[in-house]
């Protein structure tokens, strides 16, 4: 919601006041013998950039469902059966998977390496996916992953077991090499402080920190000094990216959407002749999530306070968030620090000088990633992307870290609250306020609290609904639902 109503409005304020008999009101009329006068102030400009279109490539939606689910993106992992002998097998199949496949978790995907062993590794599904209301929507950022401890921990254990079984030399052993080296090189590197946000970019950073830029090679030692904090994202809904000119929150991901699917693969690749391998199928798989659609509103819906919520929505948020309906626009705008005022860890951490941004910028943008067929393009301008707003009621929380649990809280900034601990049910949901349901903290007690004072988990800013009236802000809210 982006223009900034700063009007204080007596009448208003009368309307929200505790119901009192007219004898009473007229004592309190009376004694404001002269009403302050208020000028308004200057409506405030919301600095925005269009982000230009980047035309994509084409692909079959059915081939990529496919290459996506069980496809062989990744090149090492788990043995097969080590894999099975640690989680066990998960028969609920929800991907209606075959083979290999139809007992292994959603998020993972099992596949033969190049040396003909059957392993299993994470796959996209794994953060693009999730459960609302215990049903399970492809496309739905991951909204309950605990990254706060170090995934790396158990490696060394993992690693003398599977040389004891299989051998040290073995296929198995040798195939499974690279992944343990990737999470070795994570684990430490990749660690949040709340359960619930997602460390996707400090991810991508060790990853080409140990990759050649130009044959994607693996080096044991990093190319480039990493910090240790981490800038914690939420993620995005897959169904809004065919509206979006430019991915990430901050709009840096520009041209070649689909060279940016093959960096998950980077956790396992080695080396271009894979890569280009992978390059031929993504398009598919862009596609694919071009097919995804919004997942509807599932409780009951006020349809005459909606209607009265989309005047307001027309006349508060559209221009930067588009309107919906038959006639869909979305104008795309990248909106300025100073007039967003969200948290700027994310953006000013790619839109400062830096060692890291140097290297960051140079490996991608002039690197096999920037120059091989079509291109991708890593542009940081600052500021976040004004998004689509399909499906918000299933996207909570909000803001691009994450730090705000419900579209109330969204809409009246002074109620957001500085400490906030949900259950992570993901049927514990708020219908009233539209997002979780949570209890506010004094301070941060466990992974399970979001403490909106750490460097990067602020919960400030989009203060474009606070001037709404309370009325004006429950209509609003009912028509968020119909998106």
């Amino acid at each position: 919601m982006k223009y900034k109503f700063q009007i204080l409005c007596l009448l208003s304020f009368i309307l929200v006041l505790p119901s009192c008999s007219s004898e009473n009101l007229a004592e309190e009329l009376e004694i404001i013998e002269e009403p302050e006068v208020v000028e308004e102030p200057e409506p405030e400009i919301i600095r925005t950039t269009a982000i230009p279109e980047s035309v994509q490539r084409p692909g079959d939606a059915e081939k990529g469902e496919q290459y996506l689910f069980s496809g062989d993106y990744m090149s090492a992992g788990i043995p097969y059966d080590a894999w099975l002998r640690l989680y066990g097998e998960d028969n609920s199949n929800i991907l209606n998977r075959i083979g290999d496949n139809a007992v292994i978790s959603y998020d993972n995907t099992a596949f033969i390496t190049k040396n003909g062993v059957r392993a299993v590794a994470p796959n996209c599904l794994n953060c693009h996916s999730s459960f609302i209301n215990d049903e399970y929507v492809i496309g739905l950022g991951q909204h309950d992953g605990d990254y706060t401890t170090n995934r790396a921990d158990n490696v060394a254990l993992l690693t003398t077991a599977i040389n004891s079984v299989y051998g040290a030399n073995s296929p198995e052993a040798i195939s499974y090499q690279q992944f343990a080296k990737s999470i070795t090189a994570l684990g430490p590197k990749t660690m949040t402080l709340s359960r619930g946000v997602n460390p996707a970019n400090k991810i991508a950073e060790v990853l080409v920190s140990h990759r050649d830029k130009n044959t994607l090679e693996w080096q044991d030692d990093p190319l480039v000094d990493l910090p240790d904090e981490v800038i914690p994202t939420d993620v995005p809904a897959w169904w809004l990216l065919k509206k979006k000119n430019a991915m990430f929150f901050n709009a840096m991901g520009r041209m070649d959407f689909c060279k940016s699917f093959i960096g998950a693969s980077l956790l396992t690749i080695d080396g271009t002749e894979k890569a280009i391998e992978v390059d031929e199928k993504v398009e598919d798989i862009l596609a694919y999530i071009y097919s995804l659609e919004a997942p509807d509103y599932p409780f009951e819906v006020n349809s005459d306070l909606a209607g009265e919520g989309k005047v307001v929505f027309e006349n508060t948020c559209s221009s930067c968030h588009g309107t919906y309906g038959e006639q869909e626009t979305y104008p795309n705008f990248l909106v300025a620090l100073e007039s967003i005022q969200t948290d700027p860890e994310l953006s000013n951490h790619y839109n400062t000088p830096s060692e890291l941004n140097t290297y960051f910028l140079d490996w991608f943008n002039n690197g096999w990633f920037g120059t091989f067929g079509s291109p991708l393009e890593i542009v940081p301008e600052g500021g976040y992307v004004a998004p689509p707003l399909d499906g918000i009621w299933a996207t909570a929380p909000y803001l691009h870290n994450g730090s705000v649990p419900t579209l109330m809280d969204m809409l009246n900034s002074k109620a957001r609250p500085e400490f906030w601990k949900r259950s992570f049910d993901n049927a514990d949901y708020d219908t009233n306020k539209v997002g979780w349901n949570y209890t506010v903290e004094t301070g941060q007690s466990d992974k399970n609290t979001y403490n909106t004072n750490l460097k990067g988990y602020g919960n400030g800013g989009h203060i474009f609904g606070d001037e709404l009236t309370n009325t004006e802000r429950l209509a609003l809210l009912e028509y968020l639902k119909t998106l």
